[in-house]
């Protein structure tokens, strides 16, 4: 989805800087997409996931370096573990929470006040989950963080607004994209999702990607 999105803003012509956990082969070759689209593509890395203050600090910083003209912020990192609520532990909890929640509101909170100082406007989007609206069994961490990420877009809305900073959520069901790939390539449950799926389809991360493209336009 990360890539899919990266693609979408530089075919629109937005100057990017790409974020990974590691500066591997996937954040490699997106930036040789995304830079084949006639823009400047920077690859930053940095674990989101571990002490919140460190890891914003640091990525926010990697990412000023590399282009100290960013007026727009998508956050996409997340992760989800498949556990039974009863099974979940606090290390599992406390991951999930960091990653899908304080990263977003903090990595958005220095932006904006970043904006605010030199006086300019942004746009943010914060990738949440059909899951924040939707339960599903096994994900209890994980739909309890893409609940918060519902309200924290709402909520940065109203207040980042009157400092024209924009902001927006997307709230994905299953996509198609090499995590999901091995539940969806059986059979049995790609025709259960696609029966499910108002369509009749279970669409790839390019939609995604026209999304983001659309909401900070």
């Amino acid at each position: 989805i990360g890539r899919a999105i990266s693609v979408a803003l530089a075919s629109s012509g937005a100057d990017l800087v790409v974020h990974g956990l590691q500066a591997d082969q996937l954040g490699r070759e997106t930036v040789e997409l995304c830079s084949a689209k006639g823009v400047q593509v920077s690859l930053i890395e940095g674990d989101l996931a571990g002490n919140t203050n460190q890891c914003v600090d640091n990525v926010y910083e990697k990412a000023i370096a590399a282009n100290p003209k960013i007026d727009i912020l998508v956050n996409n990192a997340g992760c989800c573990f498949d556990l039974h609520f009863l099974d979940t532990d606090l290390a599992s909890y406390e991951k999930t929470m960091r990653l899908n929640v304080a990263a977003p509101f903090f990595l958005s909170q220095r932006f904006a006040k970043s904006w605010l100082q030199q006086g300019i406007g942004g746009k943010i989007v914060i990738t949440g989950s059909i899951n924040g609206r939707l339960a599903e069994p096994m994900q209890a961490a994980y739909d309890v963080s893409k609940g918060g990420v519902e309200m924290m877009v709402k909520t940065l809305c109203v207040e980042l607004a009157p400092h024209n900073i924009r902001v927006n959520g997307m709230a994905p069901g299953l996509i198609y994209t090499p995590l999901s790939a091995p539940s969806l390539d059986q059979p049995v449950f790609r025709q259960w999702m696609e029966m499910h799926t108002p369509n009749g389809s279970v669409p790839g991360p390019e939609v995604c990607g026209d999304v983001v493209a659309f909401l900070v336009s």
